[in-house]
């Protein structure tokens, strides 16, 4: 079950960011206490508070971004139990999102947790209308996300230094290319 997410959910998905972090889900900058990490958390408050991330355009100048969140309970939510889950989808520049962030308790990997909650993110407004999602290469889930992700209409277009790229089947074809040529100029070695 998702609820939308808000400010009162910060304290979880800070301790399910820092979680996945030193696992290699996310940026292993955000795992601690750095400055990186409190500009990072400063931003996700203000954006769970306005529904807006404040970020630097490609052109210099200040943007906001919307960044619409969920928080996910694997159960019917009878249960008092905290969520277990997020996820966290940004507005793209054309009519469109990216699924931004999005993890699950370590503690509750395993048993379909990870499907229900793309599922159940990819049901949601944003989700109908995401076309991107990123993945750290350096997750141990990365095979795992890659499979789960092809069963949503998702497929892999390339690799950059850190991230996977995948891109919707049916998304349309000016961000496709952009996102393939930005993938080629920052293509790996390896």
């Amino acid at each position: 079950m998702l609820l939308p997410a808000h400010v009162g959910h910060l304290a979880l998905l800070r301790a399910l960011i820092r979680q996945g972090a030193s696992d290699g889900s996310f940026d292993p900058d955000l795992s601690g206490d750095t400055p990186e990490a409190n500009d990072f958390f400063a931003k996700l408050k203000r954006a769970l508070v306005t529904g807006y991330f404040v970020e630097a355009s490609p052109n210099g100048k200040l943007a906001t971004v919307a960044v619409p969140g969920y928080v996910y309970w694997s159960d019917d939510r009878k249960s008092s139990a905290p969520p277990v889950g997020f996820g966290l989808f940004r507005a793209l520049e054309i009519d469109g999102y990216e699924l931004w962030l999005a993890g699950l308790d370590l503690s509750t990997r395993g048993g379909g947790h990870g499907r229900e909650l793309l599922a159940a993110l990819f049901a949601t407004p944003p989700g109908q209308k995401t076309h991107i999602v990123r993945v750290q290469r350096g997750s141990r889930y990365v095979q795992q996300l890659q499979h789960l992700l092809r069963d949503f209409g998702f497929h892999l277009v390339g690799d950059t230094p850190r991230l996977r790229w995948f891109i919707r089947a049916d998304a349309p074809h000016a961000l496709d290319s952009r996102v393939r040529d930005m993938i080629e100029v920052q293509r790996p070695l390896n």
